[in-house]
């Protein structure tokens, strides 16, 4: 892998931009080479996720979704925030000279995929799509929770490679979990952007790699937070059974792995209280039962939440 991957980045250092045109392209193929997958991929990413299989159908719509909405943006084409500034060689006390001003791939990108959204946030998810749409090649560390996963969707993407012939460069699949592999990526001179979706103590520690390179370099990270809950004493008293199965759907929801999951709840010490807290222990918010690990999830993030644009991948060129 160490001698593949080395290879792959000095194939990438001569990498050359598509148009937008042929990106687009690119984009809406690799929707369709995952479309394609059908129920292989969907059997199999519940296997190794445990998330419900209508879950992780609407996760593949998604998934496709970004893909299409960034090949729609990239063919519009005013995320390049072109702007032209006429020359005025007339004007006192000195000439004014003609500038010209657009976004521009910054490179070669490194993402690190989620655990918690094996297909909308990993190999062919948001930060991918957004990258490719800017149009710089991608190396996506799969994420070791769901290794066969990650090979279905990056063989997806290469075939949608040879069957738009973009350049081979253009993608490359990391399988090796280890954290040394991760960081020499990160620190490797032709690396000039990173997109992380994950914990804070790694995230930060990927930060910590790119800024400490002799030409630091952006990392874009969503990482996790506590989300913390305050819950007044009038509102408990009114509605304990209800706060309690809605916070337990909360804690709960894509098994335990929503960003928005709260991490600590805050409240008043006394009998209501406890009796609350009891009752999320038990899971029994009076008679009713309340949501499970690994319900099914009623309700999917919007579209663009969370997701990089083409524009966090491109840097400005002034002439």
């Amino acid at each position: 892998m160490k001698d593949s991957l080395a290879a792959h980045l000095d194939l990438v250092a001569g990498f050359r931009p598509s148009g937008a045109k042929e990106r687009a392209t690119f984009l809406r193929r690799i929707g369709e080479q995952i479309e394609t997958l059908g129920d292989e991929l969907i059997q199999v990413c519940h296997k190794e996720s445990k998330l419900t299989v209508d879950r992780l159908r609407g996760e593949r719509a998604r998934t496709i979704n970004q893909l299409v909405m960034f090949a729609d943006l990239i063919e519009e084409g005013s995320w390049v925030d072109a702007r032209i500034d006429t020359a005025q060689p007339e004007r006192k006390p000195i000439p004014k000279p003609d500038l010209r001003r657009m976004l521009i791939p910054l490179g070669p990108v490194a993402v690190f995929s989620a655990s918690n959204f094996p297909l909308a946030f990993s190999v062919a998810g948001g930060d991918t799509a957004s990258a490719f749409a800017a149009g710089c090649p991608v190396i996506v560390k799969g994420h070791p929770a769901h290794p066969r996963t990650s090979a279905l969707v990056g063989d997806a993407i290469s075939r949608a490679v040879t069957d738009t012939g973009m350049p081979q460069a253009i993608f490359y699949l990391i399988t090796d979990p280890s954290i040394e592999i991760g960081t020499n990526l990160v620190t490797h001179p032709v690396i000039r952007a990173v997109g992380f979706t994950g914990s804070t103590q790694a995230g930060r520690n990927l930060f910590n790699l790119a800024t400490a390179r002799p030409d630091p370099i952006p990392v874009f990270a969503e990482m996790s937070s506590l989300n913390p809950v305050l819950i007044m004493p009038g509102a408990l008293r009114e509605r304990r059974a209800e706060i309690v199965k809605g916070l337990t759907g909360s804690v709960t929801l894509g098994v335990g792995q929503f960003c928005t999951k709260p991490g600590v709840v805050l409240g008043l010490r006394g009998s209501d209280f406890e009796e609350f807290t009891s009752a999320l222990s038990s899971g029994k918010p009076g008679s009713s039962s309340v949501g499970r690990k690994g319900e099914r999830i009623s309700r999917e993030p919007s579209a663009s939440g969370g997701n990089l644009w083409p524009s966090d991948f491109a840097c400005r060129m002034r002439k």
